[in-house]
């Protein structure tokens, strides 16, 4: 008779993990496995948006090819570069790396204008280096370029009255403002009445004289308001003045200006007899108080008006105002 065979007892151990085959699992559903891809795809989706907004936003910093970078895409304030500034810059980025990034318009074709920051393309290139990081901006129209060049340099810098007229005019002649009194207006909102008007009569110097001038930045409020006076009360001063520099070709600044100076006070011949100063006119503007101007340029103050309070007032407007 044959033998019989026992039953082995159950494995408890069965469901656990381990050599033994694993327990039967069941297969997630194929709607499970569509919403997880759509919703993965939803947020590549929406990151990707994201990014090409802060982008094109100007909130990402991107790195750009300095060789596709229009310098030119704006008439230039800046005139020229301190060579002292441009050795400070270039140990700055060589130490620290480029802190601030430019400002660049979207050109297509991937080029890209700038708007600010070309001292730091200069030293970069002055380095040897081949990119630059940038923010993309987005001006509504030349007007807001122009305006963020100028408020970059007026913060970083500084400019002259000469640089600020001449952006101001070249705005105006590539039709970006209707004439120079919008342009002043807007590039220099934030500037006081009085300072767009000095900047005004520099509109004057540049019209006249850009092009013939090598140090033109380095003109004084002082020479530089004498000159356009003369150069609006003389409409032959700007031409004649003009061909001057050209034949002179003053190397330096102070030769330059001393030729500027000698074109405002022209020799007498001795032949011709002097004429007599007329004397000061003095002018009441205000109760107790007189104003005279002599022919020399000075101002006298005079009056029961003119006490020490009067006196520490003047003194205190005439320093903020020389600060401008």
């Amino acid at each position: 008779m044959a033998r019989r065979k026992r039953l082995s007892s159950a494995r408890p151990d069965f469901l656990s993990s381990g050599d033994e085959a694993a327990p039967l699992r069941a297969a997630p559903a194929p709607i499970a496995g569509i919403a997880g891809d759509a919703a993965r795809n939803a947020a590549a989706a929406e990151l990707a948006q994201a990014l090409t907004e802060a982008r094109e936003t100007g909130r990402m910093v991107i790195e750009l090819p300095l060789a596709a970078i229009d310098a030119a895409y704006l008439v230039r304030d800046r005139l020229g570069v301190d060579e002292e500034e441009m050795a400070a810059l270039v140990a700055s980025l060589a130490a620290r790396g480029q802190q601030v990034p430019i400002e660049v318009a979207d050109l297509g074709g991937d080029r890209y204008g700038l708007i600010s920051g070309w001292r730091r393309i200069e030293a970069l290139r002055r380095m040897g280096r081949d990119t630059v990081l940038a923010l993309l901006r987005t001006p509504r129209e030349a007007e807001d370029a122009y305006l963020a060049m100028v408020e970059e340099n007026e913060i970083r810098v500084g400019l002259s009255h000469y640089e600020r007229a001449r952006i101001a005019v070249k705005a105006v002649e590539q039709g970006v403002y209707p004439d120079l009194g919008a342009a002043l207006r807007s590039l220099f909102h934030a500037a006081s009445r009085s300072k767009r008007s000095k900047i005004g009569s520099f509109a004057i110097l540049v019209s006249a004289l850009d092009g013939h001038l090598r140090h033109p930045a380095a003109i004084g409020e002082r020479l530089g308001l004498r000159l356009a006076q003369a150069l609006d009360a003389d409409t032959t001063l700007g031409a004649a003045l003009a061909k001057r520099l050209d034949a002179a070709a003053p190397a330096g600044m102070e030769a330059e200006q001393a030729l500027l100076s000698a074109a405002l006070s022209p020799s007498k011949s001795a032949s011709e007899p002097r004429r007599a100063a007329p004397d000061p006119q003095r002018v009441r503007v205000g109760p107790g108080l007189d104003y005279e101007e002599g022919r020399d340029g000075s101002i006298r103050l005079s009056g029961a008006a003119l006490n020490s309070d009067f006196r520490d007032d003047l003194r205190s407007w005439l320093e903020e105002r020389l600060r401008e």
